[in-house]
């Protein structure tokens, strides 16, 4: 009896051994089949996302590739039908004639003291507003605040004509002052947006802050300067960025404020490239003028953005997430 019952327990441990043995270590008591099923089914969702962002990005990355390429081309193999994204010789030459067309650095430092110091500006004012309208309670705070998102949704045609009489009685034309003072006043290009960037940056602080700060015996300003705006870091790189292209690429303001050729920004220089051809080739400077040195020309103006973005887009990403934007 005893040695039927040692055999029959030896059994039952072999078959809880061979049970266990097709089980999956890690899974906790999974089988092998469910746990590779669940990796592919993950492998699968993995693939399927890899595969939307990637068209997605060629999406946006077409644009730029079609300059690249089409700027790398002679006339011949633009005209060529059987040439498409691969030029049969690579073309420098039309990168290095938009180079003078544009007047390059000159036009370059141009658009970089308007959009940096606009970029400047708006920072500066927008936070201080964005932290008033977030944190300090006065008559008719809401109201104001409508009325700010209001300008954002009126177009600047609509009041470009009194802005320019008031512009020209400040002697302001023909000046980059139109478009750094009122970066500088809370307004300037999409300022209303800053300013709400700000405020739900500022919202989402915890008011123990500021009470610690009085405490220590500091004013409304001081907590501002010395408290809030260091920990608003987040909205102030998404707003030095948004604000830096956005003025970069304003073609409409500058074509309305600017005379002179060489006080241009890069997308008026851009529409002028066949002008100033002309200024440096003469009459043979129409001549030059063809589609792979226009794609040459807009790549050289979008360079710089694009530069800044590779080296910030990291911190971009984590800025838009913690300022609120995406809440």
């Amino acid at each position: 009896m005893a040695a039927s019952r040692q055999v029959t327990y030896g059994a039952i441990t072999e078959i809880a051994a061979r049970l266990r043995a097709s089980m999956h270590p890690g899974a906790r008591g999974v089988p092998v089949m469910l746990v590779w099923a669940r990796r592919l089914q993950n492998l699968f969702f993995r693939a399927l996302l890899y595969l939307v962002l990637t068209g997605i990005a060629f999406t946006f990355l077409l644009p730029i590739i079609y300059m690249a390429s089409t700027g790398l081309k002679t006339v011949e193999d633009y005209i060529d039908p059987g040439v498409r994204w691969v030029p049969t010789a690579l073309n420098y030459n039309n990168f290095v004639v938009a180079y003078q067309g544009l007047a390059y650095l000159a036009t370059l430092r141009n658009s970089s003291l308007v959009a940096v110091a606009s970029s400047l500006g708006q920072i500066i004012s927008c936070s201080m507003i964005g932290y008033a309208f977030a944190r300090i309670r006065f008559p008719g705070r809401e109201i104001l605040f409508m009325l700010v998102l209001f300008t954002f949704i009126v177009p600047p045609q609509t009041i470009v004509v009194p802005l320019f009489i008031l512009y020209r009685r400040l002697g302001w034309i023909d000046t980059y002052w139109p478009f750094i003072v009122p970066g500088f006043l809370g307004h300037g290009l999409r300022g209303a947006l800053f300013i709400l960037i700000f405020r739900q940056f500022f919202r989402r602080l915890p008011w123990e802050l500021e009470d610690a700060a009085r405490i220590d015996g500091c004013n409304e300003f001081q907590t501002y300067l010395r408290i809030m705006l260091p920990l608003a870091r987040p909205a102030i790189l998404v707003t030095f960025l948004f604000s830096l292209v956005w003025h970069w690429n304003d073609f409409y303001e500058p074509m309305m404020y600017l005379m002179k050729l060489e006080k241009f920004t890069m997308p008026l220089r851009l529409r002028m490239l066949q002008t100033g051809l002309m200024q440096i080739y003469g009459g043979q400077g129409a001549n030059l003028m063809n589609e792979p040195l226009v794609m040459a020309a807009a790549l050289l103006v979008i360079a710089p953005p694009l530069v800044l973005y590779v080296f910030t887009q990291r911190y971009f990403v984590e800025s838009i997430e913690r300022t609120g934007l995406v809440d």
